[in-house]
């Protein structure tokens, strides 16, 4: 399980150090893709695997499914965590993201989230204020 808050630096190589805490989880190679709320999601490759097998369910008749699976597999790759306890992140991610020096890197129960640090800051913020209301709403998913 994946949870926390870190901060770190991405470099002009596109390398960015992913948290000690969640390089055991993670594994040697693991696989980031585009996210939603413009971050990126990373997952360990038994998780991506399971979550492959559901998307494979997904009904080919319909639109939203094939963009779905389309978004988020042609934006997926299997990284490697180097001895310096980096990855390396291809430019498409980096600019989908818009990652700039500054990083967030969350864990988020079965994945990791990779964050412009100013996207997070205002994405916390306006969740926070909402939370209250979030959270009351989580009662219709049994939580």
């Amino acid at each position: 399980m994946f949870m926390g808050e870190y901060q770190h630096n991405i470099d002009t190589k596109g390398r960015l150090i992913v948290p000690a805490k969640f390089r055991d989880s993670l594994g040697d190679s693991f696989v980031i893709t585009r996210g939603l709320d413009q971050c990126l999601f990373g997952y360990p490759l038994d998780e991506w695997r399971q979550l492959e097998e559901k998307l494979k369910t997904l009904p080919m008749t319909k639109k939203d499914a094939r963009a779905f699976t389309r978004f988020f597999f042609s934006g997926a790759i299997e990284c490697e965590i180097d001895k310096q306890g980096r990855i390396n992140l291809p430019t498409t991610l980096i600019s989908y993201a818009k990652l700039e020096k500054e990083c967030v890197v969350l864990g988020v129960s079965n994945r990791i989230e990779i964050w412009n640090k100013g996207i997070w800051e205002e994405y916390f913020t306006e969740s926070e204020e909402s939370f209250a209301e979030i959270a009351e709403n989580m009662i219709d998913f049994d939580i």
